[in-house]
C-alpha cells in the first residue's frame, strides 16, 4: 500500500496521484500545493488528502508534493494571469506581421515564471520558428508553442454543451473518450450532425456514457419498420423505446388501424444479429442481463 493524496491543475479534470511531503501532514480539499512534474514546479488544487491505495493503482516512482502553496505563491499565480491577457494581445499581432494562419487557443505562464507557453490551433503544420524567436525577444522568457486539436480547443476554452450544461470535456472527463456514429445508431438518435455533435463539431462525448446498456438493448428490440407477432395479431413496428423496452405497433384491422404499446418480451419477432438470425419471443429470451447493467 502507498499513501498519496489526489492534485488537479488549472485546464483539466484529470487527477494526478503525489506522494505526500509528511506523512504526518494534512492536506485539506481545495487547498494549494507545490508539486514537481515533468514540466518543472506547478501550482495544484488538492482533490483529497492523504489515503492509502495499492501499489498496482499507481505508477512508481511518485513526484513529492514539495510543500503546501503559501500566499506568496498565490500572488506569484496572480500576477503571471494578470499578464495574459496583454500577452494574448501581442502574440496575436505578432501571428498577423509573420502571415501564419493559425488561430491562438490559449496562454499559460509557468508556475516560476521562467516558461511562457502558447496554444494554437491551425489546418496543418504551421512553420512559427521566427515567430518563436520574434515572441522569445518580446516577453523576455522561454517561449512554447504548442498545437492541439479541435476538441482540445473547447477543452481549453469551455463553453454550454446543446444540453445546457458546461462541455464534459472541460469538467469532468479526465480524458477523451473514442465516439463513433454507431453509439449514435445504437441509440435510436437522428443522424442529424446538428443534434448529435458538440461545440466542437465532432459527435458529443457523452454519446459513450450509456452505450454498454444500449448495444446490448438495441439487440433485443424489433426494428423500426420490422413485422412482429403481438399478443392481438400481426403489426409493424412503429417506435421503440429501449429504456422502458416497450414498442409501439400498428395493427392493421380490416379498415381501422391501432396504434398500441407491448413489452419487448411478449413480442414475436426475428433480428439479424452478428450475422444470424435470431428468434425472439416470450419463452426463449429476457432482458435479465439488461437489468444488471442498469442496477
Amino acid at each position: 500500500m502507498a499513501k498519496i493524496i489526489g492534485v488537479k491543475f488549472k485546464n483539466t479534470s484529470k487527477i494526478y496521484y503525489f506522494a505526500p511531503a509528511n506523512e504526518k501532514d494534512e492536506y485539506e480539499k481545495d487547498s494549494g500545493v507545490i508539486v514537481e512534474t515533468a514540466k518543472g514546479l506547478e501550482y495544484g488544487t488538492v482533490v483529497f488528502g492523504v489515503k492509502e491505495v495499492s501499489d498496482e493503482d499507481i505508477v512508481q516512482p511518485l513526484k513529492p508534493v514539495l510543500r503546501k502553496a503559501t500566499e506568496k505563491d498565490l500572488n506569484v499565480i496572480a500576477e503571471n494571469e494578470k499578464k495574459i491577457p496583454d500577452v494574448m494581445k501581442k502574440t496575436e499581432e505578432k501571428i498577423k506581421e509573420h502571415n501564419l494562419e493559425m488561430k491562438l487557443v490559449g496562454a499559460e505562464f509557468s508556475f516560476d515564471g521562467k516558461k511562457l507557453v502558447l496554444y494554437f490551433s491551425a489546418d496543418g503544420r504551421i512553420d512559427f520558428r521566427e515567430l518563436v524567436k520574434d515572441l522569445a525577444s518580446c516577453f523576455k522568457t522561454r517561449i512554447e508553442l504548442r498545437q492541439i486539436g479541435i476538441r482540445d480547443e473547447t477543452k481549453l476554452l469551455g463553453g454550454i454543451a446543446p444540453c445546457g450544461r458546461p462541455c464534459c470535456c472541460s469538467t469532468c472527463m479526465p480524458d477523451f473518450s473514442k465516439v463513433s456514429i454507431k453509439m449514435a445508431k445504437n441509440q435510436g438518435l437522428h443522424l442529424n450532425p446538428s443534434k448529435i455533435s458538440g461545440l466542437c463539431g465532432r459527435l458529443m462525448c457523452c454519446l459513450s456514457y450509456e452505450n454498454e446498456y444500449y448495444s446490448c438493448a438495441c439487440k433485443k428490440v424489433p426494428k423500426v419498420g420490422s413485422t412482429v407477432t403481438t399478443p392481438e395479431g400481426k403489426g409493424t413496428v412503429v417506435s421503440v423505446d429501449m429504456l422502458k423496452m416497450m414498442s409501439k405497433v400498428k395493427i392493421v384491422n380490416g379498415d381501422s388501424e391501432v396504434y398500441k404499446d407491448f413489452p419487448v418480451d411478449r413480442l414475436k419477432f426475428s433480428r439479424t444479429l452478428d450475422n444470424k438470425a435470431v428468434n425472439r419471443d416470450d419463452e426463449s429470451d429476457n432482458i435479465e442481463d439488461i437489468d444488471k447493467i442498469t442496477d
